[in-house]
């Protein structure tokens, strides 16, 4: 995905026969425009392939568009703020995390097969990614407080169900609380992300053109 949508480029297919065009076909084209800046068609499909990589399917087009926008608006404040790209070795260490959660290297390699995805596009892919998330955390985190209740409830209602559900004995809490405070921070960054995009839709000038029909 590219970090700048600026211009938009039309690709038209010829077909000619005794040197006459038979037929045109635009394989591209603008299904958004947020504030001064468009969002193409191509990146719904490029956004939608990425998925299919990672879970073997993909959203609507139209919920990926949504998706697409709120990265816009994302993206558009942490430039403003000059926030800083993630390091090399940091994308290679997502990337590798990503690798190591498929089932085998075969799996991962057969689902890249599966998305027409090459390796250097998913790690583009990865670092828009923790672009985007380094940039919401950052953001959010210092705000956040997790009381000791939460975690208790956190650790009677998920962690004690779920090991129990597997036949394993629970972890104590002392052992469970560093993970347990992270997930409750990671969902509180989640849900004032969701707050701040909503409010920030309002005030964005977004245009969708998905459902137009090409002249």
């Amino acid at each position: 995905m590219r970090n700048s949508i600026t211009n938009v480029m039309v690709l038209v297919a010829l077909v000619a026969s005794s040197g006459c065009v038979m037929a045109q076909e635009v394989v591209d084209r603008i299904v958004a425009k947020v504030e001064s800046d468009i969002i193409l068609w191509s990146d719904i499909e490029q956004l939608s392939r990425y998925q299919i990589f990672l879970d073997g399917k993909s959203q609507t087009d139209e919920e990926i568009l949504s998706r697409l926008i709120d990265q816009w608006i994302v993206r558009n404040e942490a430039g403003v703020a000059r926030f800083p790209q993630p390091a090399d070795e940091e994308v290679t260490r997502s990337l590798e995390r990503l690798k190591r959660s498929f089932s085998s290297p075969e799996e991962f390699e057969a689902r890249k097969k599966l998305s027409g995805l090459t390796e250097e596009q998913i790690r583009q892919f990865l670092r828009a990614q923790l672009y985007l998330s380094n940039y919401l955390d950052s953001r959010f985190r210092p705000v956040i407080q997790i009381d000791e209740k939460a975690i208790e409830d956190f650790y009677k209602t998920r962690v004690v169900p779920r090991a129990e559900s597997r036949g394993q004995t629970p972890p104590p809490l002392e052992n469970a609380r560093d993970f347990i405070q992270e997930a409750l921070v990671q969902r509180a960054i989640n849900e004032q992300a969701d707050r701040w995009l909503k409010e920030s839709r309002a005030r964005v000038r977004i245009e969708i053109l998905l459902n137009e029909k090409t002249p």
